[in-house]
């Protein structure tokens, strides 16, 4: 008979940081939590995901009796300088794809629960973080991460795995609930650039960094391109200022080598020059959440970074790609990039384009013009 014990020792002996069990009950304040603020995550049933019916795990699983959640440190390795000012650590890593990874370690975990006589199913449809704080191996934030009730130094650098089982095992005690103190005096709250933290684990997705990166609509607007910064793809923000999160960033960490090994391709000159066939087969098999037909999306995302960067170096890399793309919404940014940058290059070519473009991507030369004449 397959005990918890030896299920644990199982996930141990995979490096998972931390294992937890619960029952299978639905998650009804999880539920409760999305019906108050449902305009939060529209977004999220064009990408297949359904939240609701994610709340009650029997919808996925009939005949679930249990659910296991493990713990992965995506942060077990530190990351290339080159790369980290620009993308979000989570994705940096991301098997989801290649399935080269975690993913590897996670059929080799089900694949021992299904050896020994249960029914398991891998699902990222239940509110996983819930799951974590039920299976008493996590807590939440104020920035709405789940941290790590003793594993990774106790940080927020943990993604959950959880998999649902037909066999009931005794739940462990639960951790829900927030587990910040007093004296951080809300660090994430008010180190959130673009606002989207409200305050006691409540956030409006759709003004976080993180979203607006891969999920954004259209020309990203005016008053978020500067609080947006220097991020690309994700955003780590909260996370780093966060003094849960300060134990584990002090450590000397070994590169990633997985991630060494492809950082050339994500060079922001590159990305801003890409091809259809550069995307595929470099960029999207890693951080997947934009198709190929929101190329745009990476380039826009890209000038935006180059302009706040205030590094000139970029002026002309951003003039050979607005007279190479077609978007309006790449254009746009590349006119506010150069506004930001300055400098005799940079306005000669705003000043060169103004009249031969029209609507949106004028009216962004125009306001970087502006912007020029004051300095």
């Amino acid at each position: 008979m397959l005990t918890k014990q030896k299920i644990k020792e199982k996930a141990f002996e995979l490096l998972f940081d931390d294992i937890g069990f619960c029952y299978i009950t639905p998650f009804e304040d999880h539920k409760l939590y999305l019906t108050k603020i449902p305009d939060n995550y529209a977004w999220t049933s064009v990408l297949g995901l359904h939240l609701d019916d994610g709340c009650n795990p029997l919808s996925v699983m009939p005949k679930a009796r249990s659910i296991i959640v493990l713990l992965d440190n995506y942060f077990r390795h530190g990351f290339p300088e080159s790369m980290e000012p620009y993308f979000g650590r989570c994705y940096m890593d991301d098997d989801r794809v290649t399935r080269d990874g975690l993913a590897v370690r996670i059929k080799q975990f089900t694949s021992f629960l299904r050896h020994n006589g249960l029914q398991a199913k891998v699902t990222f449809s239940i509110p996983q973080k819930a799951a974590a704080a039920r299976a008493g191996v996590g807590n939440f934030g104020k920035n709405c991460l789940l941290y790590a009730n003793t594993a990774v130094c106790k940080s927020s650098w943990v993604s959950p795995v959880t998999i649902l089982v037909d066999e009931e095992f005794e739940a462990d005690s639960a951790t829900v609930g927030i587990g910040c103190p007093q004296w951080c005096r809300n660090a994430c709250v008010a180190a959130c650039p673009a606002r989207a933290l409200k305050g006691n684990g409540v956030i409006d997705s759709r003004r976080c960094i993180s979203y607006l990166t891969y999920f954004g609509e259209g020309l990203t607007p005016m008053e978020l391109r500067e609080p947006m910064g220097l991020y690309v793809y994700g955003c780590d923000r909260c996370q780093e200022v966060c003094p849960r999160n300060k134990p584990w960033m002090a450590q000397q960490l070994q590169i990633n080598a997985r991630v060494e090994a492809r950082k050339e391709y994500f060079d922001l000159v590159k990305l801003l020059h890409m091809d259809e066939t550069y995307f595929v087969h470099f960029i999207q098999p890693h951080m997947f959440y934009m198709p190929v037909t929101d190329l745009w999306r990476w380039k826009m995302n890209v000038a935006r970074a180059m302009g706040n960067s205030l590094d000139c170096r970029f002026i002309p890399e951003l003039i050979t790609a607005f007279e190479n793309n077609t978007d309006w919404r790449i254009l746009g940014m590349i006119a506010w990039a150069l506004g930001k940058l300055g400098g005799v290059m940079a306005k000669k070519a705003l000043e060169k384009w103004r009249y031969s473009t029209a609507n949106v991507v004028r009216y962004e030369i125009e306001t970087a013009l502006e912007c020029l004449s004051k300095y």
